[in-house]
Protein backbone atom coordinates (compact mmCIF):
# COMPACT_ATOMS: atom_id res chain seq x y z
CA UNK A 1 0.00 0.00 0.00
CA UNK A 2 1.14 3.54 -0.80
CA UNK A 3 0.50 6.38 1.66
CA UNK A 4 0.19 9.75 -0.10
CA UNK A 5 0.47 12.85 2.09
CA UNK A 6 -0.40 16.44 1.17
CA UNK A 7 0.95 18.88 3.78
CA UNK A 8 -0.85 22.19 3.40
CA UNK A 9 -0.92 25.37 5.44
CA UNK A 10 -4.20 24.46 7.15
CA UNK A 11 -4.50 20.67 6.91
CA UNK A 12 -2.42 17.58 6.32
CA UNK A 13 -4.43 15.24 4.09
CA UNK A 14 -3.55 11.57 3.88
CA UNK A 15 -4.65 9.06 1.26
CA UNK A 16 -4.18 5.30 1.45
CA UNK A 17 -3.84 3.73 -2.01
CA UNK A 18 -4.11 -0.04 -2.38
CA UNK A 19 -3.33 -1.28 -5.92
CA UNK A 20 -4.23 2.15 -7.23
CA UNK A 21 -7.57 2.41 -5.40
CA UNK A 22 -8.01 5.11 -2.75
CA UNK A 23 -9.21 3.12 0.26
CA UNK A 24 -9.10 5.83 2.93
CA UNK A 25 -8.56 9.56 3.36
CA UNK A 26 -7.93 11.48 6.58
CA UNK A 27 -7.21 15.05 7.68
CA UNK A 28 -4.95 16.41 10.42
CA UNK A 29 -4.72 20.07 11.41
CA UNK A 30 -1.31 21.40 10.38
CA UNK A 31 0.68 22.40 13.47
CA UNK A 32 4.39 23.14 13.43
CA UNK A 33 4.80 22.07 17.06
CA UNK A 34 3.51 18.51 16.60
CA UNK A 35 6.25 16.00 17.39
CA UNK A 36 7.13 13.01 15.23
CA UNK A 37 5.58 10.76 17.90
CA UNK A 38 2.27 12.66 17.71
CA UNK A 39 2.15 12.39 13.93
CA UNK A 40 3.15 8.74 14.10
CA UNK A 41 0.41 7.84 16.57
CA UNK A 42 -2.19 9.51 14.36
CA UNK A 43 -0.95 7.60 11.32
CA UNK A 44 -1.14 4.34 13.25
CA UNK A 45 -4.74 5.09 14.25
CA UNK A 46 -5.74 5.94 10.68
CA UNK A 47 -4.20 2.71 9.41
CA UNK A 48 -6.14 0.73 11.98
CA UNK A 49 -9.38 2.49 11.08
CA UNK A 50 -8.84 1.50 7.45
CA UNK A 51 -8.10 -2.11 8.37
CA UNK A 52 -4.35 -1.98 7.76
CA UNK A 53 -1.17 -2.28 9.81
CA UNK A 54 2.27 -0.68 9.38
CA UNK A 55 3.47 -3.89 7.72
CA UNK A 56 1.00 -3.25 4.87
CA UNK A 57 2.67 0.07 3.96
CA UNK A 58 5.10 -0.35 1.08
CA UNK A 59 6.05 3.31 0.68
CA UNK A 60 5.14 6.93 1.37
CA UNK A 61 5.12 9.97 -0.90
CA UNK A 62 4.84 13.52 0.49
CA UNK A 63 3.78 16.74 -1.23
CA UNK A 64 4.41 19.74 1.06
CA UNK A 65 4.19 23.53 0.97
CA UNK A 66 5.03 23.84 4.70
CA UNK A 67 8.78 23.25 5.18
CA UNK A 68 8.66 23.73 8.98
CA UNK A 69 6.44 20.63 9.36
CA UNK A 70 8.53 18.38 7.15
CA UNK A 71 11.22 17.36 9.67
CA UNK A 72 8.78 16.01 12.26
CA UNK A 73 6.47 14.38 9.73
CA UNK A 74 9.26 12.72 7.78
CA UNK A 75 10.79 11.49 11.03
CA UNK A 76 7.44 9.96 12.01
CA UNK A 77 7.32 7.96 8.77
CA UNK A 78 10.82 6.62 9.38
CA UNK A 79 10.18 5.79 13.04
CA UNK A 80 6.69 4.29 12.83
CA UNK A 81 6.57 2.86 9.30
CA UNK A 82 10.28 2.24 8.68
CA UNK A 83 9.97 4.17 5.39
CA UNK A 84 12.00 7.16 4.21
CA UNK A 85 9.36 8.91 2.08
CA UNK A 86 9.67 10.20 -1.45
CA UNK A 87 9.31 14.00 -1.55
CA UNK A 88 7.68 15.73 -4.53
CA UNK A 89 10.15 18.40 -5.60
CA UNK A 90 13.15 19.18 -7.80
CA UNK A 91 14.71 16.09 -9.34
CA UNK A 92 11.55 13.99 -9.13
CA UNK A 93 10.15 12.84 -12.47
CA UNK A 94 6.52 13.92 -12.98
CA UNK A 95 5.76 13.50 -16.69
CA UNK A 96 4.76 17.17 -16.78
CA UNK A 97 6.82 20.01 -18.27
CA UNK A 98 6.80 23.41 -16.59
CA UNK A 99 7.07 26.47 -18.83
CA UNK A 100 6.75 29.39 -16.43
CA UNK A 101 9.38 32.03 -15.56
CA UNK A 102 10.65 30.18 -12.47
CA UNK A 103 9.65 26.49 -12.57
CA UNK A 104 11.06 25.89 -9.07
CA UNK A 105 8.57 28.39 -7.65
CA UNK A 106 5.61 26.19 -8.57
CA UNK A 107 4.12 24.72 -5.41
CA UNK A 108 4.39 20.95 -5.00
CA UNK A 109 0.64 20.75 -4.46
CA UNK A 110 -0.07 22.66 -7.69
CA UNK A 111 2.31 20.34 -9.54
CA UNK A 112 0.71 17.18 -8.14
CA UNK A 113 -2.80 18.50 -8.94
CA UNK A 114 -1.73 19.22 -12.52
CA UNK A 115 -0.23 15.74 -12.92
CA UNK A 116 -3.40 14.17 -11.52
CA UNK A 117 -5.62 16.15 -13.87
CA UNK A 118 -3.52 15.46 -16.95
CA UNK A 119 -3.09 11.71 -16.42
CA UNK A 120 -6.76 11.27 -15.48
CA UNK A 121 -8.56 13.60 -17.86
CA UNK A 122 -5.99 14.53 -20.51
CA UNK A 123 -5.25 17.99 -21.81
CA UNK A 124 -5.71 20.78 -22.34
CA UNK A 125 -7.07 21.28 -18.85
CA UNK A 126 -7.44 24.09 -16.33
CA UNK A 127 -6.92 22.80 -12.80
CA UNK A 128 -8.65 24.76 -10.02
CA UNK A 129 -7.77 23.96 -6.41
CA UNK A 130 -10.06 25.51 -3.80
CA UNK A 131 -7.92 25.40 -0.67
CA UNK A 132 -6.47 27.93 1.76
CA UNK A 133 -5.45 29.71 -1.42
CA UNK A 134 -7.32 29.24 -4.70
CA UNK A 135 -5.04 28.28 -7.56
CA UNK A 136 -5.62 27.98 -11.32
CA UNK A 137 -3.07 26.10 -13.45
CA UNK A 138 -3.32 25.55 -17.19
CA UNK A 139 -1.87 22.36 -18.70
CA UNK A 140 -1.82 22.22 -22.49
CA UNK A 141 -2.51 19.22 -24.73
CA UNK A 142 1.17 18.16 -24.59
CA UNK A 143 1.26 18.07 -20.80
CA UNK A 144 2.99 21.39 -20.21
CA UNK A 145 2.06 23.84 -17.47
CA UNK A 146 2.14 27.16 -19.27
CA UNK A 147 0.41 29.54 -16.84
CA UNK A 148 -1.13 29.77 -13.42
CA UNK A 149 -2.54 32.22 -10.93
CA UNK A 150 -2.96 32.30 -7.16
CA UNK A 151 -5.59 34.16 -5.17
CA UNK A 152 -7.20 34.03 -1.75
CA UNK A 153 -9.45 31.15 -0.79
CA UNK A 154 -13.01 31.81 0.32
CA UNK A 155 -12.23 30.81 3.91
CA UNK A 156 -9.25 33.17 3.96
CA UNK A 157 -11.45 36.01 2.73
CA UNK A 158 -14.06 35.17 5.34
CA UNK A 159 -11.49 35.13 8.14
CA UNK A 160 -10.27 38.57 7.07
CA UNK A 161 -13.86 39.85 7.09
CA UNK A 162 -14.76 38.82 10.62
CA UNK A 163 -11.22 39.18 11.95
CA UNK A 164 -10.88 42.82 10.91
CA UNK A 165 -14.46 43.90 11.63
CA UNK A 166 -15.30 43.78 15.32
CA UNK A 167 -19.08 43.45 15.03
CA UNK A 168 -19.19 40.75 12.36
CA UNK A 169 -19.48 37.15 13.57
CA UNK A 170 -17.70 34.07 12.28
CA UNK A 171 -20.03 32.24 9.87
CA UNK A 172 -20.16 28.86 8.16
CA UNK A 173 -19.03 28.86 4.53
CA UNK A 174 -22.04 27.51 2.71
CA UNK A 175 -24.38 28.19 -0.20
CA UNK A 176 -27.10 30.56 1.06
CA UNK A 177 -30.76 29.83 0.38
CA UNK A 178 -31.13 33.28 -1.18
CA UNK A 179 -29.09 36.36 -1.96
CA UNK A 180 -31.91 38.38 -0.40
CA UNK A 181 -30.37 38.30 3.06
CA UNK A 182 -32.29 39.66 6.03
CA UNK A 183 -29.73 39.41 8.84
CA UNK A 184 -26.00 39.87 9.36
CA UNK A 185 -25.12 36.18 9.27
CA UNK A 186 -26.93 35.39 6.01
CA UNK A 187 -25.73 38.68 4.51
CA UNK A 188 -22.13 37.60 5.11
CA UNK A 189 -22.74 34.10 3.77
CA UNK A 190 -24.41 35.38 0.61
CA UNK A 191 -21.78 38.06 0.06
CA UNK A 192 -18.87 35.68 0.49
CA UNK A 193 -20.40 32.91 -1.60
CA UNK A 194 -21.60 34.87 -4.60
CA UNK A 195 -18.56 37.14 -4.70
CA UNK A 196 -16.30 34.06 -4.71
CA UNK A 197 -18.43 32.19 -7.25
CA UNK A 198 -18.50 35.21 -9.55
CA UNK A 199 -14.75 35.71 -9.27
CA UNK A 200 -14.14 32.04 -10.09
CA UNK A 201 -16.35 32.17 -13.18
CA UNK A 202 -14.77 35.43 -14.36
CA UNK A 203 -11.29 33.96 -13.98
CA UNK A 204 -12.18 30.83 -15.97
CA UNK A 205 -13.78 32.98 -18.65
CA UNK A 206 -10.60 35.06 -18.93
CA UNK A 207 -8.53 31.90 -19.43
CA UNK A 208 -10.91 30.92 -22.24
CA UNK A 209 -10.64 34.38 -23.83
CA UNK A 210 -6.84 34.50 -23.76
CA UNK A 211 -6.07 30.87 -24.60
CA UNK A 212 -8.50 30.80 -27.49
CA UNK A 213 -9.17 27.06 -27.47
CA UNK A 214 -11.50 24.74 -25.63
CA UNK A 215 -10.32 22.95 -22.49
CA UNK A 216 -11.76 21.02 -19.56
CA UNK A 217 -12.00 22.60 -16.11
CA UNK A 218 -11.22 20.20 -13.27
CA UNK A 219 -11.80 21.40 -9.71
CA UNK A 220 -10.50 19.96 -6.46
CA UNK A 221 -10.02 21.00 -2.84
CA UNK A 222 -12.49 20.83 0.02
CA UNK A 223 -14.30 24.07 -0.79
CA UNK A 224 -14.83 23.03 -4.41
CA UNK A 225 -17.62 20.80 -3.19
CA UNK A 226 -19.56 23.93 -2.17
CA UNK A 227 -19.41 25.41 -5.67
CA UNK A 228 -19.49 22.42 -8.02
CA UNK A 229 -23.27 22.29 -8.51
CA UNK A 230 -23.72 26.04 -8.86
CA UNK A 231 -21.76 26.73 -12.04
CA UNK A 232 -21.61 25.23 -15.51
CA UNK A 233 -18.01 26.36 -15.93
CA UNK A 234 -16.58 23.47 -13.88
CA UNK A 235 -16.66 20.19 -15.79
CA UNK A 236 -15.54 17.80 -13.05
CA UNK A 237 -15.05 18.02 -9.30
CA UNK A 238 -12.45 15.46 -8.16
CA UNK A 239 -11.60 15.55 -4.44
CA UNK A 240 -8.88 12.91 -4.88
CA UNK A 241 -6.99 14.68 -7.66
CA UNK A 242 -3.79 15.27 -5.70
CA UNK A 243 -3.61 11.61 -4.63
CA UNK A 244 -3.94 10.53 -8.27
CA UNK A 245 -1.13 12.91 -9.15
CA UNK A 246 1.13 11.64 -6.38
CA UNK A 247 0.41 8.02 -7.32
CA UNK A 248 1.43 8.78 -10.92
CA UNK A 249 4.59 10.57 -9.77
CA UNK A 250 5.47 7.67 -7.49
CA UNK A 251 5.10 5.16 -10.33
CA UNK A 252 7.56 7.17 -12.45
CA UNK A 253 10.16 7.12 -9.70
CA UNK A 254 9.95 3.63 -8.24
CA UNK A 255 13.35 2.56 -9.51
CA UNK A 256 14.92 4.07 -6.40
Amino acid sequence: MLVAVDIGNTNIVLGFLDRGDIVGTYRITTKANHTSDEYGLMIMQFLELSGYSPDDVDDVIICSVVPKVMHSFRASMIKFLDVDPMIVGPGVKTGINIRIDDPKSLGADMLADSVGAYVTYGGPVLVVDFGTATTFDYVDAKGTITAGIITTGIRTSAAALWGETAQLPEVEITRPHSILATNTRTAMQAGLYYNFLGGTERTIRQFHDEIGEDFQVIATGGLGRVLENDTEMIDVYDPDLIFKGMASIYERNTTR
